[in-house]
């Protein structure tokens, strides 16, 4: 009996205790709704799968009568103004080191008449490229900011919505395609290689936009060919007539409480821009009084930090078990106009800014960050503004940042907008949303801080 009750007196060994995270920093300011709204074109967004695992339809706004399995279809009719946003990743084949995914866009009349598309602008890059005939754009550790040349990206996502910003058109592209009635054309094929890669992982986005002379249908396909070769031309068609490949990432339901998962989307959402205006209410001018103040960019349900608003897409059509909303505005382009007046009687100088704030859906007297940046990448891509200072304070032209913002990071400053008393300045901003991003961001309008001996410009 005397052991055990020596074992129970005995003092349990210590562990030393993990030191408490860095306390995060809370930066009282105001957080507007973004002004503006979504316009009404469509959008085909084919995010779900991302991982890709089989070969089949991805996604298909064909008519489902006269379809073998009508459930693979959407029966959406594109007319008009319409964009494709595509992104998938590719992980091989358990018994091949040497596999190739190919993807293909195809589309066909809804009439008896042919059917012309017109490219308004596209692009499309891999993650890694195993030949030199596809644009690549691995994930490189990029500064936090950098001048945007034309050729800063990491990411495919971040090199798509880069060169779409820029109204760049890939030269895999050609400028219009004919669509002959009651016969299904292929617009695009498209490799996701893994040969020579170690992990065997690689990704391809998509972008396009399109305008219409009729309706038609659209689809996007996935299929293996002949070793590096891909499928036989005919093969599309029979691939139409079968089933989806397989879905991912089952959606919590709207409105359910708890834990929320998105899953990704397999639908034709509405909404390609997001134009607006930014001022006070009621006046046609922002004061730049109101600085601090930040406007949500890409917000989601639970995620408008405090704002109510949800900037995400609706959807027009979907597949079941997938997202019931386009969360996050992958490809959604960000027109923004900020008619900015200093109706002070003294000099102002602002800092403008995009940021990736912690995720909130409350209220906080402001925005909340880390103190130093965190580990997880949150945004890669490109932010165009004019209206900035350029020399002497005067009002720049247009210029392009890369930024590569990490969780709970605030700034860098993109610019300054010096103003003296009554002076007004237009800053404009423009953003594609990048696919690999993770919502919301927003942007900001912040007073310089200033020394005691570097007073506030004067132009």
């Amino acid at each position: 009996m005397i052991l055990p009750l020596l074992l129970a007196a005995a003092p349990a060994a210590t562990t030393p205790a993990a030191p408490a995270p860095p306390a995060q920093v809370l930066r009282p300011q105001t957080v507007a709704p973004l002004p503006g709204g979504l316009d009404p074109v469509l959008v085909v967004n084919d995010n779900n799968p991302e991982l890709i695992s089989g070969p089949g339809i991805l996604l298909s706004t064909f008519p489902r009568a006269g379809r073998p399995k009508p459930d693979a279809h959407l029966d959406v009719a594109l007319n008009g103004r319409f964009d494709l946003f595509s992104h998938h990743v590719y992980a091989g084949k358990p018994d091949s080191l040497d596999s190739t995914l190919w993807l293909a866009v195809v589309a066909e009349p809804r009439g008896a008449q042919p059917v012309t598309l017109q490219l308004l602008g596209g692009s499309t890059a891999l993650s890694q490229a195993t030949d030199q005939e596809q644009p690549e754009a691995p994930f490189l550790p990029l500064p936090a900011l950098m001048t945007q040349d034309g050729h800063v990206y990491s990411g495919p996502g971040s090199r798509v919505a880069t060169e779409l910003l820029a109204r760049q058109r890939n030269a895999l592209m050609p400028d219009r395609w004919t669509l002959a009635p009651g016969q299904l054309s292929t617009l695009l094929v498209l490799p996701i290689p893994v040969k020579g890669l170690d992990p065997l992982l690689n990704g391809r986005n998509l972008q396009v936009r399109l305008q219409s002379s009729g309706p038609v249908s659209l689809a996007t396909l996935a299929a293996y060919g002949q070793g590096d070769q891909p499928p036989a031309t005919g093969s599309w068609a029979e691939l139409l007539n079968g089933g989806l490949s397989p879905k991912e990432h089952q959606p919590t339901p709207r409105g359910a409480s708890g834990r929320i998962v998105y899953s990704r989307v397999s639908g034709v959402q509405i909404g390609s821009t997001w134009n607006g205006t930014i001022t006070d209410p009621g006046k046609p001018y922002l004061s730049a009084s109101r600085a601090p103040i930040s406007w949500p960019i890409a917000s989601l349900d639970r995620g408008s930090l405090g704002t109510g608003q949800v900037q995400t897409a609706e959807l027009k059509a979907f597949y079941p078990d997938t997202a019931w909303a386009a969360h996050g505005n992958y490809g959604v382009e960000y027109n923004l106009a900020i008619p900015l007046r200093n109706t002070g009687s003294k000099p102002v100088q602002l800092e403008l800014a995009f940021e990736s704030p912690l995720k909130s859906d409350q209220a906080q007297g402001g925005l909340r960050f880390n103190p130093e940046p965190g580990k997880s990448v949150m945004f890669r891509g490109t932010v165009e503004a004019s209206g900035l200072d350029g020399e002497g304070g005067s009002a720049g032209g247009r210029r392009s940042f890369h930024l590569v913002q990490r969780v709970g990071q605030q700034g860098p400053a993109l610019g300054t907008v010096s103003l003296a008393p009554g002076a007004s300045r237009q800053l404009r901003v423009r953003l594609i949303y990048p696919a690999d991003a993770t919502p919301p961001q927003v942007l900001s309008l912040l007073p310089v801080k200033q020394s005691p001996d570097q007073p506030a410009a004067s132009h």
